[in-house]
């Protein structure tokens, strides 16, 4: 039931497309902090976000995973629907969530640079990079292995920072969301890999796209091409689910899409060979840092 009300929420808000969802005029300008978050100023909001950590932390550089809730989500949600944190000691990695900024009550990301296709004026591109130095402050962090994830908004601000931030970001994963530029103002500076999940009856962000949203294979192909890997991927299906992989990028860089027969706007917890969707993330994340394969 909470997921459908959620949906219903999505539904009724991140389909709107028009200047009247974007305004600058916050009744709240942040939302309540959660319990025990940690704070940060940045253009004058007080952001929020949460850290997991090894419990040891052995004096060996880290690397990092953000990952970005959806549109109307909370930190205090997303942990456990999108949960990482099995990922910490087992791993050992630094998992982080951020907290987007509320707009009249709702958190958000602004998933590109400024102007029409942001909900309002925060600065969530340059919150993401002060989060970072934050991070490097805080940790002992590999500078070459932070990584990017999210659903729905998430996801969106995911595809962001490879295009705007591409300097800051080994590689990211998208899903349940889409892309909001695939051309003109997305210009990486690098080859960045990329991982998708998107369901093909998702009624939130369609796969194939609308009027107000890019399909999922335009994202794919954007990022192929960006990427200089093979243009016809090695396919596989594992029941509902199938998997397209293009390899042979830029320094070994590869596009992963898993196109799930079916599937609706959800963090989907699939099962592959053994490896749920953490674990799908993360090995696919371990294999690359900043400078391409490692």
């Amino acid at each position: 039931m909470k997921k459908a009300i959620f949906l219903l929420l999505i539904i009724a808000t991140i389909g709107c497309n028009s200047n009247d969802d974007k305004k600058d005029n916050y009744t709240n300008p942040y939302c309540e902090n959660p319990e025990g978050a940690k704070l940060l100023m940045h253009d004058e909001l007080e952001r929020s976000y949460y850290v997991f950590a090894p419990d040891n932390l052995s004096g060996i550089p880290l690397p990092v995973v953000l990952n970005f809730h959806g549109y109307g989500g909370t930190i205090d949600d997303y942990i456990e629907e999108a949960n990482l944190r099995e990922l910490v000691n087992t791993k050992n990695i630094i998992v982080v969530y951020p907290q987007g900024s509320c707009l009249e009550g709702v958190p958000h990301w602004n998933a590109a640079l400024p102007g029409p296709d942001n909900k309002s004026t925060a600065d969530d591109l340059g919150f993401v990079e002060a989060l970072i130095n934050q991070l490097t402050t805080d940790y002992l962090i590999d500078q070459d292995r932070i990584y990017a994830c999210g659903f729905s908004n998430g996801g969106m601000m995911a595809y962001a920072l490879a295009c705007y931030r591409s300097n800051l970001i080994a590689a990211i994963g998208s899903i349940s969301g889409v892309m909001l530029d695939t051309s003109g103002s997305c210009t990486p500076n690098r080859a960045v890999p990329v991982i998708k999940l998107h369901g093909t009856a998702d009624p939130v962000l369609p796969f194939n796209g609308d009027i107000n949203w890019n399909s999922t294979q335009s994202a794919i192909n954007f990022w192929v091409t960006n990427n200089q890997t093979n243009t016809f991927p090695e396919e596989n299906t594992y029941n509902n689910i199938e998997r397209y992989h293009y390899i042979e990028g830029t320094n070994g860089t590869t596009v992963d899409f898993y196109k799930i027969i079916n599937g609706e706007h959800f963090w989907f917890d699939i099962n592959i060979d053994d490896h749920n969707t953490a674990n799908l993330l993360w090995n696919f994340f371990d294999l690359y840092d900043r400078n391409g394969l490692r």
